[in-house]
C-alpha cells in the first residue's frame, strides 16, 4: 500500500492569515486511515484555525489531499459531502431546535430511511440524549450538548471527524464519558479523526499520534508510546512552553 493510500488526510504547507499576519505557518501532517490524531497546544496556538481550514471554513493556502484527491480548492460543502465532518468548539448546536431536529441537520442531504438508521446508531452510542429527542437542545447539560454535537457530526456518515476541543467546559467525569464513547465509535465505525485539545490527558485517551502547536507552528510530534508516558507529557509541556524544540517521539538519542 502506498503512503498516499494509507493516509486519509495529507496536509502540506498549510497557512492561514487573519488580517496582516499569518496565524498558521506551513503546517504539514498526515492522518492515517482509521486512526485518531491530535493537535495539542495552548489557547491561541493556531489549532482551531488549522482544523477549520481543513474543513474549508477558513481561507487558507497549501495542499490538502483527502482519500487521494486534491481538495485544496473545494468548498466546505464539497468537503462535507465527501466525508469530512467538523464538530466545532463550543458545540454550536441550535439551542432553540429540538434534539431530533439538530440531529437531522447533520444528515439533511440523505434520504429519510438512511437518516433514520443513522439516528438510531447515534442514540445507541449516546443513550443520554435518546429520551430527550423532543426537548430543546438548549436544555441539555453541557455533556449532553457535546454528545449531541458529536452525534450530529456522525449523522453525515463521515470518514474523517474533525473535533474541536471536545472536552471544553466539561467536568472531568463528563470528559471521561465523552472520550469513552468516542473510543467505541471510532473502533466500531473505523473512523479517522483529528481532534484539537488543550488537555494532554484527554487527547492521550484516544489519539495514537499528536503534534504540538505553538504560535502557529508545529513544534513537536509524539507517537502512541510518548502520548502515554511521563516523558512524553514532559516533551509536550516543553514544546508548549517553548523550553526547547521537541524531538520526534520516535527519535533515538545517544
Amino acid at each position: 500500500m502506498s503512503e498516499a493510500a494509507s493516509h486519509i488526510l495529507q496536509v502540506r504547507d498549510l497557512s492561514v492569515r487573519y488580517g496582516a499576519g499569518p496565524v498558521v505557518h506551513g503546517v504539514a501532517l498526515d492522518v492515517a486511515s482509521g486512526t485518531v490524531a491530535a493537535l495539542l497546544g495552548a489557547n491561541g496556538a493556531g489549532k482551531s484555525s488549522t482544523l477549520r481550514a481543513i474543513a474549508g471554513l477558513e481561507p487558507a493556502q497549501g495542499q490538502l489531499h483527502f482519500d487521494g484527491q486534491d481538495i485544496s480548492r473545494w468548498s466546505s460543502a464539497q468537503r462535507f459531502r465527501a466525508g469530512i465532518a467538523y464538530v466545532p468548539e463550543g458545540r454550536a448546536i441550535v439551542t432553540d431546535l429540538s434534539v431530533a431536529d439538530n440531529l437531522t441537520l447533520g444528515a439533511y442531504f440523505v434520504d429519510a430511511p438512511l437518516r433514520a438508521r443513522r439516528r438510531q446508531m447515534v442514540l445507541e452510542f449516546f443513550p443520554e440524549i435518546a429520551n430527550r429527542l423532543k426537548a430543546p437542545a438548549g436544555l441539555l447539560s453541557g455533556g449532553e450538548q457535546q454528545m449531541l454535537a458529536i452525534g450530529r457530526g456522525l449523522m453525515s456518515g463521515p470518514r474523517l471527524l474533525l473535533l474541536d476541543e471536545p472536552s471544553l467546559g466539561l467536568a472531568p467525569l463528563l470528559v471521561a464519558r465523552v472520550y469513552e464513547r468516542l473510543a467505541v465509535i471510532q473502533k466500531e465505525q473505523k473512523l479517522a479523526a483529528l481532534l484539537v485539545e488543550q488537555s494532554f490527558h484527554a487527547a492521550a485517551k484516544l489519539a495514537t499520534r499528536a503534534w504540538v502547536m505553538r504560535h502557529g507552528h508545529l513544534v513537536g510530534e509524539l507517537d502512541a508510546k510518548a502520548l502515554r508516558t511521563r516523558e512524553g507529557r514532559q516533551q509536550a509541556i516543553d514544546a508548549y512552553l517553548g523550553a526547547r524544540q521537541a524531538e520526534p517521539a520516535h527519535a533515538t538519542t545517544a
